[in-house]
């Protein structure tokens, strides 16, 4: 992206898409004509507990830089440590938050110690791909729209000089930000980048030249497209307008970042949320489809095509052959016929108040706070404050829903015997990506609970991450608690197919193991991508997991996405 050269880049995600399916989505790349690919590097995957590193599977960025270089294409990295992205916590690690007066994004020692080691093992896989060693890796960002946090340039500094450290001073760095934030977010001598939506290029294009008149002007997010939150409407953009803007860039001379080339899946519990003074908590859906060029499937989109054509009358030349795209499927219905009982009382340790999930070392899925209420009757449960959804239940019933998205922490319960067991199960929806209310970011019940006035105390705490479901026993009976789901679902000939959620409630989805992602009956999001790569010829399993309690859940394959009028 930086240099005297003009590069058009597209940005693409490797946790986002299948490790099977890099290199065909990479291909796709080179096939439109572009120069390289842009990809963040996401901390929080890579070392999910302190000094406890992990490049195995879709997490070997290595491998996927050099797949790039097979594929024709360079490779502008970006490796943070904070990314944004909608993506949990901005690809920070959710460890950092069980030390509470972490400084984030400062120079203080608590967040730069963590920085540091974690860069130096990144370097060991990243550094020696750099151009300058013969690899693909030609620029490296420096952070990420800093200027919207913060500007110090000490905190900058600090940042480069870990990265050369870390062996990445081999490669030029950038500064990435928005057209307002373009001067706090900047150092001295360090190119700069801009980011923007469609219909803002000659304003942002003015801004970089007033700030950079001697720098070609470089566009380090092109939004080409955008993202969906739970509950809202599904996004749209206008492409004719995004192809012209597109053509204008070029025509300027800027180098360019479509933003996302392909947008891909936030497959587990990986999604990020928004959240700012005038908005409230928004998680981000499982689809990261971003209404990209290469849609979530990896089928070529009308957009593709036009882009495409773009980028080969600019270079004077004829296009690029496009690979044929992979065939999706249909799966007729299947019901999801055996349960599991929810064990709300594995591992659990016994605290005088209730503590968020990063407190017991936990960095996703759900947690469990059960005491027993001595004196019941009718009243008011205040939970100060939920993070993110709450499942309250009393002796095995569920009696309502907390929902920070509504700002809700009160729920009213009748009936209550004394001696009553109180469950509440909170669901981490996933970790603001933007702004700051990063620091604020713990999950759970972060303060206290409150029956009648009195706060409760005596709690059993359960850390549920549901990253083994070796150990349920399925059998026919069905539960009015939180309860997962198994169904059996036979394929003859594997391809991508599109899982429909719609006759389910809030929950989580596997296939053969791997977690397709989260579901919500609210839209506007009502299916999950299922990769062909996942499926098995024959039988295959499904299982989720539902805090609503279902009755008959069924399910089936389509070949396309399943959207909704959402349901705030």
């Amino acid at each position: 992206m930086i240099g005297d050269a003009q590069i058009v880049c597209g940005e693409m995600h490797y946790p986002r898409i299948p490790r099977e399916c890099w290199r065909a989505r990479l291909e796709l790349a080179y096939a439109m004509g572009l120069d390289a690919v842009s990809t963040y590097v996401f901390w929080n995957l890579h070392e999910p507990q302190p000094e406890a590193f992990d490049f195995s599977d879709r997490n070997d960025v290595a491998a996927f830089v050099r797949e790039a270089a097979a594929c024709g294409l360079t490779v502008v990295l970006r490796p943070g440590p904070y990314v944004c992205a909608e993506w949990d916590f901005g690809g920070l690690p959710s460890w950092l938050l069980a030390e509470p007066a972490v400084a984030l994004r400062t120079i203080h020692p608590s967040y730069m110690a963590p920085v540091r080691r974690w860069l130096l093992r990144l370097g060991r896989e990243l550094a020696p791909l750099q151009r300058a060693y013969g690899g693909p890796i030609v620029a490296i960002q420096l952070e990420n729209e800093y200027g919207a946090f913060g500007e110090d340039a000490a905190y900058l500094q600090a940042l480069r000089g870990a990265l050369d450290e870390a062996g990445f001073g081999a490669s030029p760095y950038y500064t990435i930000d928005q057209p307002g934030d373009l001067a706090r977010g900047s150092l001295a001598g360090v190119p700069i980048a801009t980011t923007f939506g469609v219909g803002d290029g000659e304003r942002t294009i003015a801004a970089a030249r007033a700030l950079r008149p001697a720098q070609r002007p470089t566009v380090g997010e092109y939004w080409a497209g955008w993202f969906d939150h739970w509950g809202d409407v599904h996004a749209r953009r206008d492409d004719a307008e995004q192809v012209r803007e597109f053509a204008w860039l070029l025509e300027q001379g800027c180098s360019v970042n479509v933003y996302m080339l392909h947008g891909g899946t936030n497959f587990g519990f990986t999604n990020g949320a928004n959240l700012s003074e005038d908005r409230p908590f928004e998680p981000v859906t499982t689809s990261y489809d971003y209404l990209a060029a290469i849609d979530e499937s990896g089928r070529p989109s009308p957009k593709y095509f036009a882009f495409r054509d773009v980028i080969a009358r600019h270079r004077e030349r004829p296009p690029r052959p496009v690979p044929a795209a992979s065939a999706a499927i249909a799966i007729p219905d299947f019901t999801l016929s055996d349960s599991a009982s929810l064990d709300l009382g594995e591992n659990a340790v016994r605290l005088d108040r209730p503590v968020p999930m990063e407190d017991l070392g936990q960095g996703f899925g759900f947690v469990c706070y059960a005491t027993d209420l001595a004196r019941g009757g009718s009243g008011m449960l205040e939970c100060d404050a939920v993070h993110d959804y709450a499942t309250v239940i009393v002796d095995g019933c569920i009696r309502g829903y907390l929902d920070r998205r509504r700002a809700e922490n009160v729920l009213r319960l009748e009936g209550v015997r004394d001696g009553a067991r109180l469950q509440i199960l909170v669901e981490n929806c996933g970790r603001v990506n933007y702004g700051f209310f990063l620091s604020g970011e713990r999950k759970g019940i972060t303060r206290s609970v409150r029956w009648n006035g009195s706060e409760l105390s005596g709690w059993h705490v359960a850390g549920l991450p549901m990253d083994d479901l070796s150990r349920l026993r399925f059998t026919r009976e069905r539960t009015h608690a939180p309860a997962y789901y198994r169904g059996t679902v036979r394929v003859d000939l594997p391809g991508d197919t599109f899982f429909d959620t719609s006759d389910l409630g809030k929950g989580v989805l596997w296939l053969n193991g791997h977690n397709l992602g989260r579901y919500w009956s609210i839209g506007p999001q009502a299916s999950l991508y299922c990769p062909a790569a996942w499926l098995r010829q024959g039988s295959n399993e499904v299982v989720v997991f539902d805090v609503t309690p279902l009755s008959d859940p069924r399910m089936r394959g389509t070949i396309g996405p399943v959207y909704r009028d959402p349901m705030k």
